[in-house]
């Protein structure tokens, strides 16, 4: 078990996610479109083991993915994945800090789009819940299988999610300083309106709900918790 001081870090310690038939058919596309297009470190080949192990781990779990799957779903030969990665905890740990960067980076642009907090919230939110949606298998894997991480690695992670959960404080504190939001508890309201976001990418599929729709709703959501009514 890791322990990390934030309550939306230690939050990311989470059992494996149950890997229904439903979630086993996502098509290739639908991961390569964030998994391998994430720059990352390495070649292009690397990248393409890494959309490769993120389809694998999403359809069959990382324990019962093989070094052999990964490869092979890549277009490689059983052994290439050891050119590129030492083991294949290390090619999760790549995709899982790729989409957490990716995240982080995404939440920064979104929160100075804006000076008026309420859109500021607005912006984070409709970024947050689109990524976890449109992307929702690569965000799966990088959110539900952090348990498989080593200790070293899931740290890293842990980091990069403290610096995105220090931008939604910081934009809800700003809010209360100004007499906008009406929160007597900033670190877990920050932690309820991720935890929303994040969740997306465990239920969602394009067929139960539009994303223009999803994000105008969470939208509303995280404003009520907030205290402030949906404009």
């Amino acid at each position: 078990m890791h322990h990390v001081n934030d309550a939306f870090s230690a939050n990311c310690r989470t059992e494996p996610v149950s890997h229904t038939p439903e979630q086993s058919t996502d098509a290739p596309a639908a991961v390569d479109s964030l998994a391998a297009a994430l720059p990352g470190e390495g070649s292009e080949v690397a990248r393409r083991l890494v959309a490769s192990a993120v389809e694998s781990f999403a359809r069959r779990g990382y324990h019962a993915t093989t070094t052999r799957d990964i490869s092979v779903g890549a277009g490689l030969s059983p052994a290439a994945l050891y050119v590129h990665f030492p083991s294949k905890e290390a090619v999760l740990f790549e995709a899982c800090r790729n989409g957490h960067l990716h995240v982080l980076d995404e939440v920064e642009k979104a929160a100075t789009s804006a000076t008026d907090p309420v859109e500021r919230v607005r912006a984070i939110v409709d970024r947050f819940v689109r990524i976890h949606a449109v992307h929702h298998t690569t965000c799966r894997v990088a959110q539900y299988e952090l348990h498989a991480l080593s200790e070293e690695h899931y740290r890293e992670i842990a980091e990069i999610r403290r610096r995105t959960d220090a931008v939604v404080r910081e934009v809800i504190s700003s809010g209360v300083d100004g007499g906008v939001f009406d929160v007597d508890d900033v670190p877990t309201a920050a932690l309820a309106i991720l935890s929303l976001g994040i969740d997306v990418a465990r239920w969602y599929r394009p067929d139960r709900v539009d994303v223009d729709v999803l994000a105008r709703n969470y939208i509303g959501l995280a404003l009520s918790m907030l205290g402030t009514p949906r404009r």
